[in-house]
């Protein structure tokens, strides 16, 4: 178990490192302390052939133009809030509108866009590293000073952990995930529409023609949303129903998760044979099959396209704040916020 050390280039006059996590099986994980960013996952396939299962660029020039929030951890608050404006104790905050009319995965200059600050982790059991950032009270216009640490770590049985902590002096909002666009074929040698998705979760939510919460949640039976027995992508990227159409042709929807830390979210491939099992603590997870990925430059040496990737965002429910009916995101001064994912490679 070691983390080896990169640079990788130098933005707002501080150096960017890639911190490269590798057990002893030879899988690994690379994370650049720009936007705590997921750059590549090498996991194997039923061959043993290790190749990158995420999409991810090599110079940090690409990640600086970046407009995807490839791997990046998106916050203050992953998703969309409507208006972008949100009320808190009888205080008005008004965001950013980087999304149409719309505040998209904290503002202009999120946590996906910032330098945080590293400390490697080596031990016998995992090797990582733990990413820590302090966020300006005010800063894209959310209440609060706050103090946020983001840990990956890396263990023999391929299991990436990402854990989240943070720290507020005044009530805020906050709502924390990782942006990662997994495609299990390595190397993208195909997209993810013949990706197998399985999902513990009974009910998604209602997206209005903006890709905000409605606040109803819909049965999945009977729907392509449906993913409960497991279904192939493609489900969803070419049915005739409105939701998905709205969405770009796909899924950008939350789950209610029905359960939690209990195999509720796999992902296969059957012709490399990888598996990816996501377990959480969080309400729900949004799917976005990567209906938005335009035809724009490239991923390495692989030409950007509509379904190359899929993000498996296991957060807290968005727009929560709108909504009384959904858990709450907001974060008490002093509270703690903890949140954990893991991410299991496998093959069969």
């Amino acid at each position: 178990m070691e983390v080896i050390q990169e640079n990788f280039g130098t933005t707002q006059d501080q150096d960017i490192v890639a911190y490269t996590l590798v057990n002893s099986k030879g899988m690994e994980v690379s994370a650049i302390n720009y936007g705590a960013i997921i750059t590549c996952i090498m996991a194997p396939d039923k061959e043993g052939i290790l190749e990158d299962v995420v999409l991810g660029h090599d110079t940090l020039e690409d990640y600086l133009k970046d407009t995807n929030y490839l791997g990046a951890i998106a916050g203050r608050v992953a998703g969309r809030i409507q208006g972008g404006s949100f009320e808190l104790d009888g205080q008005e905050y008004t965001l950013a509108k980087n999304d149409g009319n719309n505040h998209l995965h904290g503002g202009n200059k999120g946590f996906n866009a910032v330098v945080w600050d590293a400390e490697v982790i080596e031990e016998e059991e995992h090797c990582g590293v733990k990413f820590s950032y302090v966020s300006a009270d005010g800063e894209e216009g959310y209440p609060g000073k706050v103090e946020v640490m983001v840990t990956y770590l890396l263990n023999d049985e391929n299991r990436l952990s990402i854990s989240y902590s943070a720290k507020s002096d005044k009530k805020t909002l906050l709502n924390l995930t990782n942006h990662s666009y997994f495609n299990l074929s390595g190397n993208l040698k195909r997209d993810i529409q013949d990706h197998t998705l399985q999902l513990k979760s009974d009910q998604f939510l209602e997206l209005n023609q903006e890709l905000i919460p409605t606040g109803r949640a819909v049965n999945v039976q009977d729907t392509p949303f449906d993913l409960r027995e497991g279904q192939k992508v493609k489900t969803g990227t070419t049915a005739d129903y409105e939701q998905n159409k709205l969405a770009g042709g796909g899924y950008d929807h939350p789950f209610l998760l029905n359960t939690n830390q209990n195999k509720e979210i796999v992902l296969k491939d059957e012709t490399s044979g990888r598996t990816l099992t996501v377990e959480t603590d969080q309400k729900c997870v949004v799917v976005y099959s990567g209906n938005m990925l335009d035809s724009n430059g490239d991923f390495r040496d692989v030409p950007s396209r509509k379904h190359l990737g899929i993000c498996l965002e296991t957060q807290g429910v968005p727009d929560a704040i709108h909504h009384s009916q959904f858990p709450s995101v907001v974060l008490g001064a002093d509270e703690e916020y903890r949140a954990h994912t893991t991410y299991t490679f496998g093959v069969e």
